[in-house]
């Protein structure tokens, strides 16, 4: 018998919870892009620039983007790299990855792709020196599960980076609930035909660790030197941990 496990506030079996985020993201994939930039005013975009300049990337690295959806970071990260290092984009949704796929040849980028779950990645043990995964780590149901994986595929000295939503400064709770709750499943309604799936984000977000508890998940996974970085008050934080 399956354990339970959350889906935004609601209890549901651990075997189901991929199909229900899956759902999520059919739904979304095609005005996803737009959706982040209207429920962030744009901001998303320099969280993720800080995440590649955090990565701190040398040349010749190889670079896996787990969860990539529509790639904005793989495709930052490959301008960085040139042809001087390998950038892979994966995600287990492929409606995500085809959208992703398609964004990078309009932008002249050719990368590997791989639908793939974070949980059980299809490469070599120490194969990649960062790896990142921007605003996924909430949707996965084992998620230390996904982190032990994400440590083995690291050589030693690699590192890993976590951008995620997380706890906002406690002033700014009453405001950003109300955005939340009613401004965001507006919008999905508005914009993307889907309020049920942004009303999730805006639970899931909730029922992710905190700056400290996803910290210690890290920790407890085998990263060390794990610090993170608070963004917009809270609303994100950037979590990087080191492989010894």
């Amino acid at each position: 018998m399956s354990d339970n496990t959350h889906f935004g506030f609601q209890q549901v079996p651990e075997d189901e919870k991929a199909s229900k985020v899956a759902g999520v993201f059919d739904s979304v994939a095609s005005r996803y892009d737009l959706m982040n930039d209207l429920m962030s005013g744009g901001l998303h975009r320099l969280w993720k620039r800080f995440t590649v300049e955090t990565a701190q990337l040398r040349r010749g690295e190889r670079v896996l983007d787990i969860a990539g959806g529509t790639g904005d970071l793989a495709l930052l990260f490959k301008r960085q790299l040139g042809d001087d290092g390998e950038v892979w984009l994966t995600d287990i949704n492929g409606s995500m990855l085809a959208v992703g796929r398609d964004r990078l040849l309009d932008a002249g980028v050719s990368l590997p792709l791989a639908r793939c779950d974070a949980e059980k990645l299809p490469f070599p043990s120490g194969h990649f020196d960062v790896i990142t995964v921007a605003f996924g780590l909430r949707n996965m149901t084992h998620k230390e599960s996904a982190l032990r994986e994400m440590l083995r595929v690291l050589r030693p000295g690699g590192r890993l980076l976590v951008l995620e939503f997380s706890r906002v400064w406690k002033p700014l709770e009453p405001l950003y609930d109300v955005y939340s709750f009613r401004v965001l499943p507006w919008l999905g309604r508005l914009v993307a035909k889907d309020a049920g799936s942004y009303r999730y984000l805006a639970e899931s977000i909730r029922m992710h660790p905190s700056q400290e508890e996803l910290k210690t998940l890290m920790e407890q996974a085998g990263f060390s030197r794990v610090e993170y970085f608070n963004l917009t008050a809270g609303v994100v934080a950037l979590h990087r941990g080191y492989k010894l």
